[in-house]
């Protein structure tokens, strides 16, 4: 029922562990995965996972679907106590407020003496909606809601402002800074805290409805980065300036990087490279190794163009929901898009991004939590168990056997130890994983077995949390963990996410179409550099 593999002086047991049911009918193939702990291999902000927020209204539609309901930043219900009780778990969540109505979102003013209308519907407009006006008074409540659920917020800017449009999409003109400067310093004047402000939606490279060149892009955000300067002088803490956000396009973010090296603290790019949410093949995709592995080069990219350019600027993800037009129900928000959820988490980061902002908290059919309920859908478990169990430090991960499994591995965070993310794609077969390792123990000449805690020498227990399907559906938006259904209960609670304690003298193992973050504390890695062996 197990298997014993022994790698460099660190061995570990991996055994067949199925809970809550038995996979009669699955087969059994061994694994092994080398972790090279000498050095990490990129750090991420402690605070990795992000969501956003946007500004669709009820009447956004796509392919005959209108899956938005009240989720607008205008009109979202900020007194939902599920909602308040998701955004606090994660204590604190970065929420990136955006999206592609921000570029024609104006904001209201002290002075303001026209009406401030919201968006309505225009079928020949960008986007299909007239410009629309964000309120002082929700932008009031926005804030205090955000205060009292502990979030950090990024707010994107509209970077449309003074610009002509032509029919091809592309602009003619500067940026016109003077409703955002107002707006930013009124949000000074209330002593709003801004983690960060964001320029633009989707104008760099091709563009999405318009474009902007990266010459010009550049001047605009050292004229945002002007503005944050002189109204934040004296000011702590002082946001950071967060640019372009839009999808990436080499020499676009080369130009506008090498233009923008003194100003800039973030460069943002935006995912959506599973195609559109009409797509019948989606699943397929997801659970195609070979197609995961071809969507890192936009992170590789962007890694040695931000080494090679000079800047301090690190690299985030700003927005991605995987399936454009607002996603696929029953695919983007179910079980099997934590597949590709978590490998992009575990993918991005190893190409040293800071920071990764799902698309979206609520809204569309790719939100972390039901539009119409709050209720979590299964990304938002796994957002959150990455938020609680992953570190800073990436750790390089090489799986050898199946190749339908995925691995990564972080140190372990706020805590001894590692954690490590194992993917199962294979619906059949269950993986054992034998873990193996070089050079990570601070004397690991003295250590045979990692089956014992590595300063005392005593049998331990490590932490396994096992995600599946609901009734093996990957089609469920019910999430299990380790065999229960993960549910908030009628006060709006977030379940706790307690894991299986299990005997490190006992083998692992990861069932068909599964989960499982593995939190071992007493393997004490020179990556880390959290403990000092004691012999």
């Amino acid at each position: 029922m197990g298997s014993f593999s022994c790698q460099m002086g660190i061995c570990i047991w991996v055994f067949l562990f199925i809970f809550g049911s038995v996979f009669v009918d699955s087969k059994v193939e061994n694994g092994s995965v080398l972790i090279d702990g000498e050095s990490g291999i990129a750090e991420t902000d402690s605070n990795f996972v992000c969501a956003t927020m946007d500004w669709w209204p009820p009447e956004k539609c796509d392919y005959g679907t209108c899956s938005w309901g009240q989720a607008s930043l205008l009109n979202v219900d900020l007194s939902n106590n599920i909602f308040q009780n998701a955004i606090k778990a994660f204590s604190p969540l970065k929420i990136r407020l955006g999206g592609s109505l921000q570029d024609e979102l104006v904001y209201e003013t002290e002075d303001q003496t026209e009406p401030c209308i919201p968006f309505s519907q225009n079928t020949s407009a960008m986007f299909g909606f007239n410009p629309g006006c964000l309120p002082l008074y929700r932008w009031d409540e926005l804030n205090n809601f955000f205060n009292e659920t502990g979030a950090k917020i990024i707010f994107g800017l509209n970077a449309l402002n003074g610009r002509e449009v032509h029919a091809d999409g592309s602009t003619i003109g500067a940026w016109d800074s003077t409703n955002a400067e107002l707006f930013i310093r009124y949000t000074v004047k209330k002593n709003y805290t801004m983690y960060a402000w964001e320029l633009g939606n989707e104008l760099c490279g091709s563009g999405v409805g318009a474009r902007v060149t990266a010459a010009q892009y550049a001047t605009d955000t050292t004229t945002l980065s002007n503005i944050v300067e002189e109204i934040y002088d004296g000011i702590g803490p002082k946001p950071l300036i967060i640019s372009p956000g839009g999808f990436f396009d080499a020499n676009w973010f080369t130009e506008f990087i090498n233009k923008t090296t003194d100003i800039l603290d973030v460069v943002t790019h935006h995912i959506y490279n599973l195609g559109a949410g009409v797509d019948k093949g989606l699943v397929e995709k997801i659970l195609n190794p070979s197609y995961l592995d071809g969507l890192a080069d936009p992170f590789k990219q962007l890694e040695n163009i931000l080494e090679t350019s000079g800047t301090s600027a690190s690299a985030w993800v700003g927005e991605a929901g995987g399936a454009y037009n607002s996603g696929h129900h029953l695919v983007t928000d179910a079980f099997v898009f934590s597949f590709w959820y978590l490998d992009q988490l575990g993918m991005s980061a190893v190409y040293d991004t800071k920071t990764y902002c799902r698309q979206t908290l609520i809204g569309g059919n790719y939100g972390l939590l039901n539009t119409t309920t709050f209720e979590p859908n299964p990304d938002y478990y796994s957002a959150l168990l990455w938020h609680r169990l992953m570190g800073e430090t990436v750790l390089s991960t090489n799986f050898t056997g199946s190749k339908k499994m995925r691995s990564y591995a972080h140190c372990a965070k706020e805590s001894d130890g590692i954690t490590l993310l194992l993917i199962n794609l294979d619906n059949m077969t269950t993986i054992n994983v034998n873990l193996s390792a070089n050079a990570l123990l601070k004397s690991r000449a003295q250590i045979e077995l990692v089956t014992q805690d590595t300063k005392t020498g005593e049998s331990t227990t490590r932490e396994e949390y096992h995600l599946t399907a609901k009734d093996g559906d990957l089609h469920s938006q019910t999430m299990m963990l380790n065999g229960n259904e993960l549910t908030v209960n009628s006060a709006g609670d977030i379940p706790p996410l307690e894991p299986l304690l299990v005997s490190s003298l006992e083998p692992i193992s990861v069932a068909p179409y599964s989960i499982v973050f593995v939190h071992i504390p007493y393997l004490t890695l020179n990556a880390c550099g959290n403990l000092v062996m004691n012999f």
